[in-house]
């Protein structure tokens, strides 16, 4: 019953922050099915360790990567939960992946039609079935190739992940920390 409850709160929460940024002609219903895919909303509470009626961990990431992606007009925004899933699935910080699109696409807005590349990945010709499965085959690339190997900061991804670029790490870690103080209040702008 609390997961149900959860998903419940949780869903109207994004609404909250989601609908009123929709852009004309994309219908809510389009929405939904892209941000709560089946089994998302169940692992993401699977995971919380929630107390009452108390707001988890999870829940603020989840909040505050919205809250950020909508601020920028983000095509990322349905997959906020995505991105803090796949992050925990593979053990890399929750905020490095949206910050990468971030550098690389503008959080999504420019990449090549069809793609689904927000990450620049093979100069950004990498063509990936659909979000959710880019968000997933990037983590668990960023975990592999990165993390394993001791590159666990954004600085030292970003001599090998973009190495011409000499600022790209402090690009990356300047757009997670904008990221980790995106309000959680629907009603502020940021």
């Amino acid at each position: 019953m609390k997961k149900i409850i959860f998903s419940l709160l949780l869903l109207s929460i994004i609404t909250i922050l989601v609908l009123p940024a929709l852009p004309a002609g994309r219908s809510a219903g389009v929405f939904a099915v892209g941000s709560l895919e089946a089994g998302a909303s169940a692992r993401l509470s699977s995971r919380t360790n929630m107390l009452d009626d108390d707001i988890s961990i999870a829940d603020e990431r989840l909040l505050k990567l919205a809250a950020f992606l909508r601020e920028k007009d983000s095509p990322l925004l349905p997959w906020a939960n995505a991105f803090i899933e796949f992050a925990d699935d593979y053990n890399i910080d929750w905020r490095l992946l949206p910050a990468i699109s971030g550098i690389e696409s503008s959080f999504g807005r420019h990449l090549i039609n069809g793609s689904f590349n927000a990450y620049g990945w093979d100069g950004g010709y990498y063509y990936f079935t659909d979000w959710p499965r880019s968000i997933q085959l990037m983590s668990r690339f960023l975990r592999e190739k990165y993390y394993d190997r001791g590159l666990d900061t954004p600085q030292k991804i970003g001599s090998v992940y973009a190495p011409p670029a000499l600022n790209w790490g402090a690009r990356v870690s300047l757009i997670m920390k904008q990221i980790d103080r995106a309000s959680l209040s629907p009603q502020l702008e940021i």
